[in-house]
């Protein structure tokens, strides 16, 4: 039988191990980190267009090297720390995206590259791509249907 004083203790130990989150802390931070890939994003695509490309080749220019620098941070594993830093902030861009397929890859290469990189690698990756297709899909779906009974 546990006593009113152990589960007092316990309590405490609980209350001493359980880490404490500010909210507008994390929500600066995240904006911070989100606001500075946005930005590192518009310059990329001021080069692009710079060098001569339009504005759609400018964005797909950006876009590939987001998703390039945020591999090689991942491989290094530097990225880790900008995604504990910066939480939702460093995850919702393309760099997030980016970093949830090249991390299992990285974690799992010791297992080989059938079993290990290639069975783990849309781990994280694969619901997202899973539900944004389907989700894409009945909207699209619905918008067809929209257009029929509209016309």
């Amino acid at each position: 039988m546990v006593t009113e004083k152990e589960k007092q203790e316990y309590q405490e130990y609980v209350e001493k191990i359980t880490p404490t989150h500010s909210l507008p802390k994390n929500m600066a931070k995240a904006f911070l980190v989100g606001g500075l890939i946005c930005v590192l994003g518009q310059m990329l695509t001021n080069w692009g267009q710079s060098l001569g490309l339009d504005e759609k080749m400018s964005g797909s220019f950006c876009s590939v090297l987001l998703v390039l620098l945020s591999t090689l941070l991942t491989a290094l594993n530097i990225w880790p720390y900008i995604g504990k830093f910066g939480g939702a902030g460093a995850l919702v861009p393309i760099t997030g995206f980016a970093n949830s397929v090249a991390a299992p890859a990285v974690e799992y290469q010791t297992e080989g590259q059938v079993f290990g990189i290639g069975a783990k690698i849309f781990t994280i990756a694969g619901p997202v791509i899973l539900y944004g297709i389907l989700t894409s899909w009945a909207l699209g779906f619905c918008y067809w249907m929209w257009l029929l009974w509209t016309v």
